[in-house]
């Protein structure tokens, strides 16, 4: 048995979709649903169990002897989210519960860091786990911050050798695009902000840059499509011997003209792109450079070939984005 926290989310729906593609049979979802559309991200799988958060726990003690592996997606990932309580709550405190959990029954834990721990990149981008790196980083935000706690925290309990589950990955993923983002209102991906702009409209609206770097539309992210996150945690299940924290991204940043760009030939159309002003609470907040050292991960065995801007976006756009049905 499988347990996903925040099963129904974005990453965390697209997991649970590639377990049951490989054969998975006991896959349980722990999330809260609400009252919009979240359910439909997990509508087309077969599920063991649907858990509230609330009685997660009870939940892992109950079926303790046929659980194996905790995949820990949920999170408070607003990073435009101010209520540091909240984030600490959901973001810190749950995932410690669960990796004292995991440690103490002997079960695998996979859980989500992000790469919003690196803050605006001063200090690269490496997914080393020594205290005095990870210490240095400084995240722009709330949520960042609080990703880069727990990081800080696990590093610290594997370097004072005080136990720790029999496989344990912590993965940064980076600016992940794909279906079943839907529900997140604002911090959707640009991809899926902008398409339905470009096709009743024929324009794409961008922010302008505040960096005398980067021109507008210049900003450089490292986008990643959900699939390729798939495939890691898919990986890390078949390989138990691996532990760490690994960067997941593309490796490769490309700008958001590019995105956008991609977007517009997807639907054969011809580029317009205009931009606007950033939200001034953004301004001192916004990474313009992202990039995933992912060297660490090919070390450890990671071999596949992710997938590129452009045949992410048109696999998302004509398989997703433009269809009736939208869900993955």
């Amino acid at each position: 048995m499988i347990v996903v926290t925040g099963g129904a989310g974005f990453i965390g729906s697209n997991i649970v979709a590639g377990l049951e593609k490989r054969g998975y049979k006991d896959i349980v979802v722990a999330d809260r649903l609400g009252r919009g559309d979240k359910w439909k991200n997990i509508a087309k799988r077969e599920l063991a169990a649907i858990v509230p958060p609330e009685e997660t726990f009870y939940f892992l003690r109950r079926y303790e002897k046929e659980i194996g592996c905790v995949v820990h997606m949920g999170a408070v990932s607003s990073t435009t989210e101010t209520d540091c309580d909240l984030i600490v709550a959901a973001n810190f405190g749950l995932s410690w519960a669960l990796w004292e959990y995991c440690r103490d029954h002997g079960k695998r834990f996979i859980y989500a860091s992000s790469a919003a721990t690196y803050g605006s990149g001063e200090h690269g981008f490496e997914d080393r786990e020594d205290l005095a790196y990870l210490n240095a980083l400084r995240p722009l935000n709330p949520y960042g911050w609080s990703k880069a706690l727990f990081d800080r925290k696990i590093a610290r309990e594997v370097a004072e050798k005080r136990g720790v589950p029999p496989q344990y990955a912590g993965l940064k993923f980076f600016n992940v695009y794909g279906p079943n983002e839907f529900h997140k209102g604002d911090q959707k991906s640009v991809v899926a902000h902008i398409f339905p702009h470009i096709k009743a409209e024929g324009e794409a609206r961008l922010f302008r840059s505040y960096n005398p770097a980067y021109g507008d539309g210049g900003q450089m992210r490292d986008f990643v499509w959900v699939g390729d996150c798939v495939g890691v945690v898919l990986w890390l299940l078949d390989n138990p011997n691996v532990s760490g924290l690994f960067n997941v991204g593309s490796g490769l940043p490309r700008s958001f003209y590019d995105l956008a760009k991609a977007v517009f030939v997807s639907l054969e159309l011809v580029p317009r792109i205009a931009y606007k002003d950033m939200p001034d609470e953004l301004k001192d907040k916004y990474q313009y450079y992202t990039r995933a050292d992912v060297g660490k991960l090919r070390a450890a065995g990671f071999t596949y070939e992710t997938t590129s801007l452009e045949d992410g976006i048109a696999e998302y756009v004509n398989g997703f984005l433009n269809r009736e049905d939208m869900y993955a």
